[in-house]
């Protein structure tokens, strides 16, 4: 059973605390009273209790300083102030002070119930989005971020570099490297965690929109604004502001948002006033940005604006000895959250999954090991399922059509031969390269072949590493 919500009354009127009791305890609160207030400025700060109702006017100490030092001292214990000398300048400091509601004396049994009831309507929320926050936050920690490759070890080291700085970061990836993922990390271990990460996909924001969405519109500015409108900037004041695919805007997109970007000054549509904004820049892209700009698609200055701190995340296919890491890492998730007793991946099933090339990249393994989950019914994952998902022709030998003929078998033969043969020269070449950094020229020394050979079986497998002959 859940613990009944605790409320102190401090007043030094004997009767209002009394009343205030018997208010409330039928309510199913607990209540206790205190009429000595510098004792219970003492109770209030001790973190005991959930909510704590003051009067003002008390002799030797004030309601408004009890409030000031209990929300200095236990910040999340709600407070509300009575009194029967209501004026509009004790409520305007009261709220200021951040009570939660003023209550003048008289008050109606109801009048006081609905108050303190709103009031604890709103500690949960808080509560459950302090609960979700941390989640998050724990979530982004850099001990927590799966890869154990040279590269994401390097991705790390960026990333915890840049966080504690104000710098606009620019990353670079494949769709489904985990872009915005690096850029929560950035963002939740940075001094403006506590602010808000306001994340933006700029596939979506069409030209015509985007500077109504970005800086916000007054009342009546266009057909359809009936009321006035925060920007996404202003949503990002204190935060961070994560423009991903920033590639896709228009060059007079991109020229309203360097103006806001060096004025740190956002102006409504349809508005005159000029907003001071504070946020941090965070931008992704698929793109290469240099050389849009050499094509004049892309603003050259604002290009020297957001890449102040570049960050290449690489392909999945360049950090195979990730995948076993994330795969696991993903089926936990999903098990736990479809409350399936999978324990792992066989070790066959798991060589599919290293083998494959993931186009789609890190979102791709998530997606199949999602399915995966939803298609195994035992503690492991087996071969077949991963192969099934997969579309590889591995453990459903059942399901194919025997040869009939002596050609059919010599073709089955020759294709069967192949497939072997690919699926080794492929293990050769992912094996060379994690052991020489994924560095061609050294791969190819190492191993005894020509550059120019080793090089056309890398490309044979679409297996991307650095070119060079140093």
């Amino acid at each position: 059973m859940a613990a009944r919500p605790r409320i102190l009354v401090i007043d030094d009127e004997p009767t209002v605390c009394k009343s205030v009791s018997k208010i409330l305890t039928p309510e199913g609160f607990d209540v206790d009273m205190e009429t000595e207030p510098k004792e219970g400025l003492v109770k209030a700060v001790s973190g005991a209790y959930d909510l704590v109702i003051t009067d003002i006017k008390m002799p030797g100490i004030s309601g408004i300083d009890i409030l000031r030092i209990v929300k200095e001292e236990s910040p999340w214990t709600c407070v509300i102030v009575i009194t029967g000398y209501s004026t509009v300048g004790s409520a305007v400091e009261a709220m200021k002070e951040g009570a939660f509601d003023y209550v003048p004396k008289p008050f109606t049994p109801d009048e006081l119930s609905l108050v303190v009831k709103r009031a604890f309507e709103k500690k949960i929320l808080i509560e459950e989005n302090r609960y979700l926050r941390g989640e998050i936050e724990d979530k982004y920690k850099l001990d927590r971020m799966v890869g154990k490759s040279g590269v994401m070890q390097h991705i790390f080291k960026l990333v915890n570099i840049v966080s504690p700085t104000n710098s606009a970061a620019l990353i670079y990836g494949e769709s489904g490297t985990g872009k915005e993922m690096v850029a929560r990390a950035v963002h939740y271990n940075s001094p403006r965690s506590k602010k808000r990460f306001v994340p933006v996909d700029c596939n979506a924001l069409a030209d015509n929109l985007f500077e109504s969405e970005m800086f916000g519109h007054e009342r009546g500015a266009f057909t359809g604004a009936v009321r006035e409108k925060k920007g996404l900037i202003e949503e990002a004041d204190g935060g961070t502001l994560f423009l991903d695919e920033i590639s896709n805007i228009s060059l007079d997109a991109q020229a309203k948002l360097l103006r806001a970007l060096e004025s740190r000054e956002v102006k409504h549509v349809g508005g005159a006033e000029l907003k001071r904004v504070d946020f941090r820049l965070i931008c992704a892209t698929n793109k290469d940005l240099m050389k849009m700009v050499q094509e004049g698609t892309f603003r050259e200055d604002l290009y020297y604006r957001i890449n102040v701190f570049p960050i290449n995340l690489p392909p999945l296919r360049k950090r195979p000895e990730d995948i076993p890491m994330l795969a696991a890492h993903f089926l936990k998730n999903f098990a736990s959250e479809t409350a399936k007793n999978i324990t792992g991946i066989d070790r066959d099933a798991m060589d599919l999954l290293a083998g494959h090339d993931w186009p789609g990249n890190v979102r791709e393994l998530k997606n199949v090991i999602e399915r995966i989950v939803i298609m195994t019914f035992s503690d492991t994952v087996s071969r077949r399922t991963v192969a099934e998902i997969l579309g590889k022709a591995a453990g459903a030998e059942e399901n194919e059509a025997a040869p009939e003929n002596n050609e059919e078998l010599k073709e089955a033969r020759r294709a069967a031969k192949k497939q072997a043969v690919e699926e080794i020269e492929k293990k050769f070449v992912i094996n060379a390269l994690k052991k020489s950094g994924w560095n061609i020229t050294k791969a190819a020394r190492e191993t005894g072949m020509q550059r120019q050979n080793f090089q056309a079986l890398a490309s044979k497998f679409k297996i991307e590493a650095e070119d060079d002959e140093q």
